[in-house]
């Protein structure tokens, strides 16, 4: 199983609507995710920055990589375009970021 952790950014004022959004997450969209091999999936909020940072497990022939190429990934992106900071295809931006520091 691997860690995959990244950051988005949320527009400012927002939070409330994201995690209502979240909150119905669609039956569809959470299906794709677990085919994927996606589990363990949790998104944490800075609020001094807005800034998202989402941390998933991946299992070793995970198909995560090809998500964006979905229509409904591409769906839930354009739901949520209007309240992140997004790339020019709806998708959120996004940075991985580095493990620093794992207890187990």
């Amino acid at each position: 199983m691997n860690r995959v952790a990244f950051k988005m950014k949320l527009k400012p004022g927002f939070l409330a609507e994201y995690k209502k959004r979240h909150d119905e997450i669609w039956p569809e969209l959470s299906l794709e995710l677990s085919k994927a091999g996606v589990t363990d999936y949790s998104i944490f909020f800075d609020e001094e920055t807005n800034a998202l940072f989402a941390v998933q497990k991946q299992s070793e022939n995970s198909t995560a990589d090809l998500l964006p190429q979905t229509e409904i990934v591409k769906k839930w992106w354009k739901y949520m375009a209007d309240i992140m900071e997004v790339n020019p295809d709806n998708s959120p931006v996004s940075l991985p970021l580095t493990e620093v520091f794992h207890q187990n």
